[in-house]
This record gives C-alpha cells, sequence and structure tokens, in this order.
C-alpha cells in the first residue's frame, strides 16, 4: 500500500472513531462496528452507498395429500448472490425438521407429532446432482442444511437450485400452523428456503427452535398448489387462475368482491351444503399464486370454510387497492365480521398510524375456530377466535400490523423480536383506545411491564431475541419495546415521531435494518440525540419507579418533588384533587430526565385547597406504586 493510501485509511479510521464515539451512550458490538466501516450502513441511520442484500426467485409446485396429511413439492430456485463475496457453500432452511425425533425444541410436543421432518428426495445445483449422504458435500443440522459448492457462487451473479421434497404435517399440534380439522390445514415454514446471507453474520446458521421466529431474504414467488377437487386454496400473493378453479356462480361473486367496497360473501353456509362450489371437472385442482418481494409464502386448505372478501383502495394516488379475504368456519363465533373490520384497520394504518399506505395487493385472515392467538405471514394472517369482539379486533389489528413490520420492513425476528413485536403491539393502541373507548391494552400492556420489570426475567431488548427464554423473550419483545416506543412519541409529539417512524420506514422498507438504524434513523430526523432514552430502554437492566418525595404548600403554590428511584425514564403525571372533589392533571414528558437528574420539582399554583397528589396513572409503568400517594392533612 502507498504511503498516500495509508494516510487516508489512517484518516477514514479516526473519523470513523470519532463518529462512533459520538454515539458513545450506546454500545456497539465488533461485527456491527465493522457495516459502518465498509460503508454498508451509516450512522445516520441510512442504508449506506455500499449496502447490499441478496434474494431469490422460487418456482414452486406443490401437492397436498389432505387424508394423510402429506405435502410432496419440487422447486426451482434462481439464488442471487449480490454481495461482494464468492460463496463457497449455501444454506437452506428446512423449517419442518423441528418436527423430526432429535431435534432441539422450546416446547414439549406429543409422540404422534413427532415425524421424520423434510424428505429430500433430489438435490442439484447448477443442474449437478448433490449426493445427500456424503456429509463433505451435504449436511443436515436440524433445521438447517449445507451444500457445499464445488464451484462458487461468485458476486454479482447467480445459482440455480433444484430441490424435490416431502414432508407430513404433524398430528395434534400447531405452532403456528397446522391441522385444525380433518379437513382445514393452514401450511407455513414448509418449502427448503435459501437462508439469509448478510452484512454482519455472513450466512444465518441459528436453527429454528419454535420460540424465536424468522428472518429472510425478499424474493418472488410463482407457486401452484394441487388439491383434491373439493378443496379451496387460499395463499399468499394473487390468485392467478381464478376461472380454472371456482365454478362460474362462485367466481362472478369473487370478481365482484375485488371491486366492492362492501363485503361479498363468496362462499355461503347454503353454498357447502348444498352446491359445488370449486371446479369438479377433475379429481383435482391446481390453484396458481403469484407473489413479488415478499419474505415467504404459506397458504390454507379447507373443503368447509366459509369466505368473505371485499376491495379497499389503499392508496387513492395511485389507485392501489387491497383485496380483503377472510376465511373462516361455519361455527367461528367472530369471524362473520371480520373482514369488515380488516377494512377499518387497514384504513387507519394507512391514513392515520402509521400513516403508511398498506403495502400488499392482497391480505387473506384465516380463522381456526378455536381460542387462541394469531401468527402473521406476508398477505396472510392465522387467528384463532374469541367470543369476546373486542379481543378478536384487537388479535386482526396486532397480526395485520406485522405487514408493515416485519414484512414490509424486513427486520431479523431471530435477534431483534421488538423491532417487529413492539410495533404490532403499539401501532394498534389508538385505534383500539378509539373502539372501546378505554386504552384497555396499553393499560394491559403496562400492567405486564410492571409485573415483570426488574426482575431476572427483565432482559434489554438488545440481549438476542433467541437467546431468551419464553417469560424474558415476550416481556422483551412485546411488552417493554411497545411502552417505550409510547413514551417516547409523548416525548417528541405526533409530528416529529411519527415522521421520523415513515423515514425510519422508507429508508429500509425492502431492506433489513437491524435496531441501531432504528436509533440513529430517529437521531437523525429528530435532530436530537435520543441515546439517554435509548441505552436505560433498550440496553440495560432496570425498572421504572418514581415516588412523590416531598410537598410544600406555600404562598398559594405547591410544590411536589419526584424522585426517580428506577433508572428508566418514564413521564410525570400529577392529579391534584381538591377539598371540593374537582380534579386537575398536570403532565410532564419523561424528557426531563434527559440529563440523568434524579429529582424533578413541579410547581404548581392553586386557587383552592388541596386535598392530595397522586403520581402516575394505569398507562405509565411504575415498579412500586406505594409511594404515589400524598394526603394533605
Amino acid at each position: 500500500m502507498k504511503p498516500s493510501q495509508i494516510k487516508i485509511v489512517l484518516i477514514f479510521s479516526i473519523l470513523l472513531t470519532s463518529s462512533l464515539q459520538g454515539q458513545d451512550d450506546l454500545y456497539i458490538p465488533r461485527d456491527i462496528q465493522k457495516t459502518y466501516n465498509s460503508g454498508t450502513r451509516s450512522l445516520d441511520g441510512k442504508p449506506g452507498p455500499n449496502y447490499w442484500q441478496n434474494s431469490a426467485d422460487y418456482k414452486i409446485e406443490a401437492e397436498f395429500d389432505p387424508v394423510n396429511y402429506l405435502l410432496n413439492g419440487r422447486e426451482e430456485i434462481t439464488y442471487y448472490n449480490d454481495s461482494p463475496d464468492s460463496l463457497n457453500r449455501i444454506v437452506m432452511r428446512l423449517y419442518p425438521n423441528i418436527f423430526k425425533k432429535g431435534s432441539a425444541r422450546d416446547y414439549s410436543i406429543l409422540p404422534e407429532a413427532v415425524n421424520d421432518g423434510v424428505i429430500i428426495k433430489n438435490l442439484s445445483v447448477d443442474g449437478h446432482s448433490i449426493n445427500l449422504e456424503n456429509k463433505s458435500i451435504f449436511r443436515v443440522m436440524s433445521t438447517v442444511a449445507i451444500i457445499y459448492l464445488p464451484k462458487a457462487v461468485q458476486s454479482n451473479s447467480s445459482a440455480n437450485i433444484s430441490i424435490e421434497w416431502s414432508f407430513t404435517l404433524p398430528i395434534n399440534f400447531t405452532l403456528r400452523i397446522g391441522v385444525y380439522d380433518t379437513s382445514t390445514f393452514f401450511i407455513g415454514y414448509w418449502y427448503p428456503q435459501i437462508a439469509v446471507y448478510d452484512d454482519i453474520n455472513g450466512w444465518d446458521y441459528l436453527n429454528y427452535s419454535g420460540q424465536a421466529e424468522f428472518y429472510n431474504d425478499f424474493s418472488n414467488f410463482e407457486v401452484s398448489i394441487t388439491a383434491p377437487k373439493n378443496f379451496g386454496v387460499w395463499a399468499t400473493g394473487e390468485l392467478q387462475n381464478p376461472e380454472e378453479v371456482l365454478t362460474s356462480e362462485i367466481l362472478g361473486r369473487y370478481v365482484s368482491a375485488k371491486n366492492s367496497a362492501e363485503v361479498i360473501r363468496i362462499i355461503t353456509p347454503d353454498d357447502l351444503h348444498n352446491s359445488i362450489i370449486f371446479n369438479n371437472e377433475n379429481e383435482k385442482n391446481k390453484w396458481k399464486y403469484k407473489a413479488e418481494n415478499v419474505s415467504d409464502f404459506a397458504f390454507a386448505l379447507s373443503n368447509k370454510y366459509l369466505w368473505d372478501g371485499l376491495s379497499f383502495v389503499a392508496d387513492s394516488v395511485e389507485n392501489k387497492s387491497v383485496f380483503i379475504q377472510t376465511i373462516y368456519p361455519e361455527y367461528s363465533p367472530d369471524f362473520y365480521d371480520v373482514a369488515e373490520a380488516c377494512k377499518d384497520i387497514i384504513k387507519y394504518f394507512s391514513e392515520e398510524i402509521p400513516g403508511v399506505k398498506f403495502p400488499f395487493p392482497s391480505i387473506v385472515a384465516f380463522n381456526t375456530g378455536r381460542p387462541g392467538g394469531g401468527m402473521e405471514f406476508p398477505m396472510m394472517i392465522n387467528d384463532g377466535s374469541t367470543d369476546i369482539w373486542e379481543h378478536t379486533v384487537s388479535l386482526t389489528s396486532h397480526e395485520l400490523a406485522h405487514q408493515y413490520f416485519p414484512f414490509y420492513v424486513g427486520t431479523n425476528e431471530k435477534k431483534y423480536a421488538f423491532m417487529d413485536e413492539g410495533w404490532a403491539v403499539m401501532l394498534p393502541f389508538d385505534y383500539m383506545e378509539n373502539l372501546t373507548g378505554i386504552n384497555s391494552r396499553l393499560i394491559s400492556t403496562v400492567g405486564n411491564y410492571e409485573y415483570n420489570a426488574g426482575t431476572e426475567n427483565d432482559l434489554p431488548a438488545m440481549i438476542s431475541s433467541f437467546s431468551m427464554p419464553y417469560s424474558s423473550y415476550r416481556n422483551s419483545a412485546y411488552d417493554r419495546s411497545s411502552i417505550s416506543y409510547n413514551i417516547l412519541r409523548n416525548i417528541l409529539g405526533d409530528e416529529l415521531f411519527f415522521g421520523a417512524l415513515r423515514e425510519f420506514m422508507n429508508r429500509w422498507k425492502g431492506k433489513h435494518p437491524i435496531p441501531y438504524d432504528f436509533f440513529f434513523t430517529f437521531n437523525d430526523f429528530t435532530g436530537q440525540n435520543l441515546n439517554w432514552f435509548w441505552k436505560p430502554w433498550f440496553f440495560e437492566r432496570g425498572y421504572p419507579d418514581l415516588a412523590i418525595d416531598k410537598v410544600v404548600i406555600k404562598d398559594s403554590a405547591v410544590i411536589v418533588t419526584v424522585t426517580k428511584i428506577g433508572n428508566i425514564p418514564t413521564p410525570v403525571k400529577l392529579k391534584l384533587t381538591y377539598e371540593d372533589d374537582s380534579v386537575e392533571d398536570y403532565y410532564y414528558t419523561a424528557k426531563i430526565w434527559q440529563n440523568n437528574e434524579r429529582d424533578f420539582s413541579a410547581k404548581i399554583k392553586l386557587s383552592k385547597t388541596i386535598r392530595q397528589i397522586e403520581l402516575g396513572d394505569l398507562q405509565i409503568p411504575d415498579s412500586n406504586r406505594d409511594n404515589n400517594l400524598f394526603l394533605v392533612h
């Protein structure tokens, strides 16, 4: 290297070190520091000038046997290596191997749910057959498979992978997917998938053990699913051949629903009992779906589900509509009205919070008909049932929010679950309050966080999600993070907070951001160094605890001194109750703690006699509320 080149490198290193020290309140691991050095990411939160990511095109032909729960598939994958590296191996995910005997699992399963996992029958790369018995060429480690290539995939080139495989859906076990009755199935994580190769860790070798979720590249899918003639198939993407699989009457309703602002009952209870719904010319139908720039593909089948549909114009400027579909059993206690609820929620997300147009042309809400939670997939959600409408809407809004995180903004759920779950909890807070008149979702989330805050289970969100036990994972990903977002919203105000969020989403849509990209984007957009907030909420152990320390009433005023006992910054809300039973509230955002103050004093003018002062409310977390009340004697 020439002396002049050494000088340039040294100057750049000094500038980079100085920039990193500018963010010195936040610990940055070495493997992430290198991304700023290489220019794939930047300290203002934007993708760096050298940012890259890989992708794939999947062409899959699948056939499902509902009698034996058997799925057979073959796929052609074109994998695009846009990284600067030559790849001497390809890493694949075989998610159904979680049910294979000997695989590590976070949950116990019944013996009858254990099976042989994915059975790969044939595998070739660029036309060269892979010897599946030779471990120096092909190795399976639980849900991860490695193909050692005779010829590396060079930078800015591609590889073609052909696979033929099968697996059996597990019996009596539903982990985000499964058999819901003898003829109703939701199938996800079902095809051999190329793992992510990124600028931080290279290949993702993390196994799927059930709790921590997923991290996928954005890819294109052309998928055909063959099923018996009396089964409907609903999937990620848009149906390409409705005229081939639907009878003329059902096709007419389907077309009407795609153009209707009102709910159309595509399959009714009467149809289920009296009509031929799907094309019965052959013993089987082939349903063809296509989806572009999505991170996964899922589908559902049933021969006895109702089907509703309608359309909503989510983007009037570009005239882009969302085709909303719900599929559910006749006995469902809540799903008859969910299509309309989906429309209302999508409208809210598109126009109000977060104020980003719904990113996909289609969404299917599948109902299990059983009590339980839900699971998100690109353009699909899988929801349990409840007798309480508020709970149905809360679950549906949560799963629909996931269409933004992680399916529009491609966060790494395995490591940073708070980057999608936290937003999926927080974004519907106001919607649920508008629906019910009380923000019960926010209040219950605060209560959950309070219960865990400061305990051994309360781990900072920046600890990798895959390494947490369930109780810590749940608290970190869902409760603590969503409450922190809500408190930051109060600090910044809606215009600045949601402006920063939209900027982050716009910068990282279709890409793979990490938490630092989020933190630094907010710092950059707001023009504020928010590290004083990020550090305790996301990096540190601790708990929120404010207390009324001292009250002085003098000269027609009261001075209330609040002490910050815990390290987690929260707002100060003072509720003054007077002798005539009137009440006044005074609110101070958590910004009062930005310089690491331990005490805050509020001076409030009095026009009447005060009876008591109460600190906080049920929407503000506080680990010890016993020190939040002062009675004036």
